[in-house]
Parts: C-alpha cells; sequence; structure tokens
C-alpha cells in the first residue's frame, strides 16, 4: 500500500481538501500509476457540484492526468513498470462490440462499474481516515498515485513533457476530434463554434487543420477572442452585440449559415441555437458540451427535414488506446499544439484556486 497525497471531495458543492491516502496494490488487470501531472476540466466542476446524477462522495476526481506505471497487476501485458503513460475515461477493451464497430469509441467493458465509482471487480483501491473513497471516471487523477484498469492507459512516448500533454486526456483530444472525426470537417468550409474555453480552441484548430475557410468564434467573454485567433478563428462574435438570435446573425454573416458548428459550453438554448445556425440541405451541428442532468434539446423538426444533422461527440470520437498515442507524437511533431492552451502552472495543494481560475474563466 502506497501513502500519498491527494486532493479529497468529501462532499458536493464543497472545495477539495488535501488529504492523506492509502492507494491499494494493482489487482489482476489493473495498473497502479505515479500521477506526474493533471488538469482540471469542467466535468470536474460539474460532479463536484452536486449536479452530477452518477456523482459518489467521497472521490478523487481528475480525468486530465499523464504520469509513470508503478506497478502493474496479475496478467497485465500492455504496460510495464517505468512507461509513460496517459489514463483513459473511455477504456478500449478491444472485445466487446462496440470495440469492434468502427463507428464508435464508447468502449462498455467497464461502464457500470466506472459509473458507480468503483474499480471493474466492484471495490475501491482508496482510503482516508479508515473510510473508502470512490474513483471517479475510471481515472482519478486527482492523487500522486493512481489505480486504473489495464484497458484504461495508453503507453506514449517517454520523451512527451507531461504536464503538457495530460491535456490529450480529455480537452483538446476531444475538441480536435469532434472536428476531424464526427463532423469530418472539409476544405474550404465555415464553422461556427460556440464556447471558447479549451474545448472551442481545440475546436478551432481542428477545423483549421481540417481546411476550414472561415471558423467564427462565439463567446460573451470577449478576452477569449485574442487567444481563439491565435488558434485559427478568422473572426470572433458575442451573442451580446445584438438584438437578434445568435442563429440569425450567423444566417446573414454566412450567406445562409455555417456549413458545421459545435457547441462546447453545455448550454441546450446554445445546442439549439448552433443547430439552427447551420445551413439548409447539409449543415451538420455536433454538441461537445455536457449538459446538465435532466435537461432536453428541442428545435423545430423542419430543422432537420429541410437537410441539417444534429450529432453527439465522446472524446472526440477517438478509439482511446490506439489514439492517444498518436495524438502525442502529432503534438512532438508539432501538428497540433498543445503548449498554448496551459494558461496556469500551480502546485497541488492550490487545486481549489485552479477551479476558481476556471469558473472565472481565466
Amino acid at each position: 500500500v502506497i501513502k500519498c497525497k491527494a486532493a479529497v471531495a468529501w462532499e458536493a458543492g464543497k472545495p477539495l481538501s488535501i488529504e492523506e491516502v492509502e492507494v491499494a496494490p494493482p489487482k489482476a488487470h489493473e495498473v497502479r500509476i505515479k500521477i506526474v501531472a493533471t488538469a482540471v476540466c469542467h466535468t470536474d466542476a460539474y460532479t463536484l457540484s452536486g449536479a452530477d446524477p452518477e456523482g459518489c462522495f467521497p472521490v478523487i476526481l481528475g480525468h486530465e492526468g499523464a504520469g509513470i506505471v508503478e506497478s502493474v497487476g496479475e496478467g497485465v501485458t500492455k504496460v510495464k513498470k517505468g512507461d509513460t503513460v496517459i489514463p483513459l475515461y473511455i477504456p478500449q477493451c478491444g472485445e466487446c462490440k462496440f470495440c469492434k464497430n468502427p463507428k464508435t469509441n464508447l468502449c462498455q467493458k467497464i461502464r457500470i462499474t466506472q459509473g458507480k465509482g468503483l474499480m471493474p471487480d466492484g471495490t475501491s483501491r482508496f482510503t482516508c481516515r479508515g473510510k473508502q473513497i470512490y474513483h471517479f471516471m475510471g481515472t482519478s487523477t486527482f492523487s500522486e498515485y493512481t489505480v486504473v484498469a489495464d484497458i484504461s492507459v495508453a503507453k506514449i512516448d517517454a520523451a512527451a513533457p507531461l504536464d503538457k500533454v495530460c491535456l490529450l486526456g480529455c480537452g483538446i483530444s476531444t475538441g480536435y476530434g469532434a472536428a476531424v472525426n464526427t463532423a469530418k470537417v472539409e476544405p474550404g468550409s465555415t464553422c461556427a463554434v460556440f464556447g471558447l474555453g479549451g474545448v472551442g480552441l481545440a475546436v478551432i484548430m481542428g477545423c483549421k487543420i481540417a481546411g476550414a475557410s472561415r471558423i467564427i468564434g462565439i463567446d460573451i467573454n470577449k478576452d477569449k477572442y485574442a487567444k481563439a485567433k491565435e488558434f485559427g478563428a478568422t473572426e470572433c462574435i458575442s451573442p451580446q452585440d445584438s438584438k437578434k438570435p445568435i442563429q440569425e446573425v450567423l444566417a446573414e454573416m454566412t450567406d445562409g449559415g455555417v456549413d458545421y458548428s459545435f457547441e462546447c459550453i453545455g448550454n441546450v438554448g446554445v445546442m439549439r441555437a448552433a443547430l439552427e445556425a447551420c445551413h439548409k440541405g447539409w449543415g451538420v451541428s455536433v454538441i461537445v458540451g455536457v449538459a446538465a442532468s435532466g435537461q432536453e434539446i428541442s428545435t423545430r423538426p423542419f430543422q432537420l427535414v429541410t437537410g441539417r444533422t444534429w450529432k453527439g461527440t465522446a472524446f472526440g470520437g477517438w478509439k482511446s488506446v490506439d489514439n492517444v498515442p498518436k495524438l502525442v507524437n502529432e503534438y512532438m511533431s508539432k501538428k497540433i499544439k498543445v503548449d498554448e492552451f496551459v494558461t496556469h502552472t500551480l502546485p497541488f495543494d492550490k487545486i481549489n484556486e485552479a477551479f476558481e481560475l476556471m469558473h472565472s474563466g481565466k
């Protein structure tokens, strides 16, 4: 058993608490990882807020991490002690019907136990002050050591800087893949990206790499426009600058609507606007943001009858074990940006400050 520091969420709506936790050794088909770097994501904040119907407490959150394999359980063949890895919140077992289908990346092998905050055998590897602590998204990267299923880990280039590539564990991969895998943005097309946080910037990067000629960033926070343009946005607008609905503004700007739109906020009203901002006949809108529990989307069916397509994406459609190492290589060869997404680097005990910076849009 390893004793180490972790940021424990004892209950919903309260700040994380830095605690000493015990991390049990990996069982069969499990891997224990020394986490070197982790990022914070709105999904962690969503669960911490208490709005997540799958949220269990007390829990160690975190799902954008990178580290070194400390030890492996019986039967683990894909990684060994000392390997550089990224934990994966969407695993890839290679055996279930989802993994065998090229149309999806949603491996279901450990979905039920993962959703309950437990390892595949139905137990936890974390204890603190004598209490069992739940896992989160199969990763729990807000701990100096974590245990994950062997199908939830990608071995990456040992030369990769872990304080940067940890971001490929969720946000950057999700946005980039939404553009190149889910929407399949074509050269010369016009795109609109709603929400210019990390995921939105990654979508912009993907649209640019795919050859889009016009990329319109949409956000009420104008402080984000300079960064969006650095990533490839050709122009940025705020919905608050016009009395007309944003979909009408976009339709006027683009002679009838955009070819592709992306909702990167998790707001069902914006999801509708993003669909309705698409061009009649061929427009495609991709939902990337995660809406709050129980919310529903709506539009007039005629929007779809007249040729628009509504899609969604999880982790950008990447089959995780196969593609995360390739994404790391694309970063190492400078095809995709990662460093530019990092705004602040804080010590682990300032993790609550990191959430405050995220909530304030900084």
